[in-house]
């Protein structure tokens, strides 16, 4: 029997997650949006999450949460052909708008006050940054570059329930 070709709509998969969180409502915030805009997974490394009361679209039931130890731990579990994708303001970064996202992509956020450190950018695939010199809000900011993501690549995205 021959072995058929095949073509999904959306060949890649991706997932989100911050580094050293300072603010559990960030998390919670990056979740949802994650679920909208059709993130594989989120995690977190080094910070655990506590599930908030205000999570109205329960998105703990919809996409997994994962927990990492510490960068090794991540770095280590990741899916095969994973690109781990640095959302940082560095000089060497791509901006956004002309930044192509690979199809199997873990993009990985630092915190508002330290970002990532440079062991940490060393071993990332690439970095990405958004417009601007100032720091944004680490859920803002995740939730601009995985729109940026759908907007180029299409996605699956959750459909509205009836």
């Amino acid at each position: 029997m021959a072995v058929k070709s095949h073509k999904y709509k959306n060949q890649g998969f991706f997932g989100i997650g911050i580094m050293n969180n300072v603010n559990g409502l960030n998390i919670g915030t990056l979740w949802r949006s994650a679920y909208i805009m059709g993130a594989s997974y989120i995690f977190t490394i080094d910070k655990k999450y506590k599930k908030q009361m205000s999570d109205v679209t329960h998105t703990w039931k919809k996409i997994p949460l994962y927990h990492y130890k510490n960068f090794d731990d991540f770095y280590d579990n990741q899916p095969t052909a994973t690109r781990i994708i640095a959302v940082e303001l560095t000089e060497d970064a791509i901006d956004i708008a002309d930044y192509e996202h690979p199809d199997q992509a873990c993009y990985l956020l630092g915190n508002e006050q330290a970002g990532l450190a440079p062991k940490v950018l060393k071993r990332c695939h690439g970095i990405v940054k958004l417009p601007g010199y100032f720091s944004l809000n680490v859920a803002v900011a995740g939730s601009i570059l995985m729109y940026d993501r759908v907007a180029k690549l299409g996605g699956n995205l959750p459909q509205q329930e009836s």
